[in-house]
């Protein structure tokens, strides 16, 4: 099992019937070539079943396979963490707590909290990929209806931008969306410096706010929005549904929470190709992110 796999419900829960099935399909994604020691780098180990242990054989250090891991010191079982990694990859409207907590019988924090580990690890890997080729950028507003508030750009709701890579068709390829304080030309500039590669040229409404990015290091192209035009229309279907996802699974979402949520609609969208196999993705992913504690992810 240490390639990816195609995997099924019933070959899933076949697969992973118990804690040391589990834990042996993680130190394949942890250690895909060779155990290497965290503290000495040594390859060579020893392991202490009865506490499920690996221990240097240089420096007798021991750990568990989660050890430092998105799963450090969790006191939920292995079994129960696979199936909430099944959970979420396997339906793109995600998985919320309250189903999470019915289906394997945990309490609606550890459910919740589970979940937001892998939120967290998914935003966090997905950082670390920059967007390229033609990019189409454009900004929106998340949140239920105010009464007498402002609409479109002078909303008080929460801001993102958003911005999808293309093929030379004109397909979509990687999501990148993330939530903004303000739409100012600054702000705009930062997420294209951070998340869109410098080679890249950019696709925009004639919103003032991006025409500076023609003076920076991108090649920038605008057009006056037009509702019947097809400029930028892959972003916005994608933003429609991301909206729909967070609206449709997740009622009265606190906007501090928000951004994890839309890094899991981006982290299932950019492998939407790869069917299952996003749940072999997503293992290997949690053995390579740091721990949170739950005081962190609460805030």
């Amino acid at each position: 099992m240490n390639g990816m796999f195609e995997i099924g419900i019933l070959e899933f829960v076949e697969l992973f019937n118990d804690e040391n099935a589990c834990r042996k399909y993680l130190f394949s994604k942890r250690f895909p070539n060779e155990f290497i020691c965290p503290r000495c780098e040594c390859n060579s180990y020893c392991l202490h079943t009865t506490r499920n242990l690996y221990q240097c054989s240089k420096c007798k250090y021991q750990c568990s396979v989660t050890a430092g891991t998105i799963m450090h010191k969790s006191q939920t079982p292995l079994r129960k963490w696979f199936m909430a990694m099944y959970l979420i990859t396997k339906d793109k409207r995600g998985c919320s707590a309250m189903q999470l907590m019915r289906e394997l019988k945990l309490t609606y924090k550890c459910a919740w909290l589970l979940l937001q580990k892998l939120r967290s690890a998914m935003g966090e890997i997905d950082n670390e990929n920059t967007l390229s080729g033609i990019v189409e950028v454009d900004d929106a507003y998340i949140g239920g209806k105010k009464k007498g508030g402002k609409r479109g750009r002078g909303t008080k709701k929460t801001k993102i931008i958003a911005a999808v890579s293309k093929t030379d068709t004109g397909k979509p390829q990687k999501l990148k969306i993330k939530i903004v304080s303000n739409l100012k030309s600054k702000t705009i500039k930062k997420f294209a410096s951070d998340y869109i590669d410098e080679s890249s040229q950019i696709q925009t409404d004639s919103f003032h706010s991006y025409r500076k990015l023609s003076v920076e290091k991108f090649a920038h192209e605008y057009k006056i929005f037009n509702p019947d035009s097809d400029w930028l229309k892959w972003l916005h279907i994608i933003i429609s549904n991301a909206k729909s996802f967070v609206g449709g699974t997740f009622h009265g979402l606190r906007e501090k929470h928000l951004q994890r949520y839309l890094d899991e609609f981006c982290y299932r969208f950019n492998r939407r190709k790869i069917g299952s196999f996003i749940f072999d993705c997503l293992a290997f992913d949690v053995m390579h992110v740091k721990p949170l504690s739950y005081a962190e992810i609460k805030g």
